[in-house]
């Protein structure tokens, strides 16, 4: 259950990190989205049940600041982590540019399913579809960018908790 609420809280972090950089581009009109992160490092190294309960709560923490109906994000961060979980035994997943390039699929995956899902409540769809995947572009650069950061906080919070053998990275 501690590595579950450790993961949790460094998903807390890059909550509050990803909603201040929206908050400052709001006026370039770029949303970035890293959902990506969210599932990636807990599906591909956290056991089955610590992974679920972590994944869950930051679905949740998501779900309350979107204007989506409360679940979305949780449901769609579940599925994800699912999906990367059954295909963790096929990957290197202790290299981190294989956890950048999970992230990086996963972020992909759920940007299209969560822009399906909302482009119906925009005025003009088609017109949209740009600034989508200029956003989702952006979003990607900067998974590329702080990515191996995160899963190295991630991994360093799990061992400062003692729930994970210390390692010589």
């Amino acid at each position: 259950m501690r590595r579950g609420l450790v993961t949790f809280l460094t998903l807390l972090l890059l909550w509050v990190i990803v909603a201040q950089a929206n908050h400052y581009l709001a006026q370039l009109h770029v949303h970035l989205f890293v959902g990506g992160l969210f599932v990636a490092f807990v599906a591909l190294r956290l056991p089955h049940r610590a992974g679920l309960g972590a994944v869950l709560l930051g679905g949740m923490l998501c779900d309350a600041t979107a204007p989506v109906r409360f679940g979305t994000f949780a449901l769609l961060f579940l599925v994800a982590h699912a999906v990367i979980f059954n295909l963790r035994d096929r990957l290197p997943r202790e290299e981190t540019i294989v956890r950048v390039l999970v992230a990086l699929l996963a972020n992909l995956g759920l940007f299209l399913v969560l822009s399906f899902i909302l482009i119906g409540d925009a005025p003009s769809p088609a017109a949209a579809w740009g600034r989508l995947f200029f956003d989702l572009l952006c979003s990607q650069v900067v998974i590329a960018l702080i990515g191996p950061w995160f899963f190295a906080l991630q991994g360093r919070a799990l061992d400062l908790a003692r729930t994970e053998p210390l390692t010589l990275d």
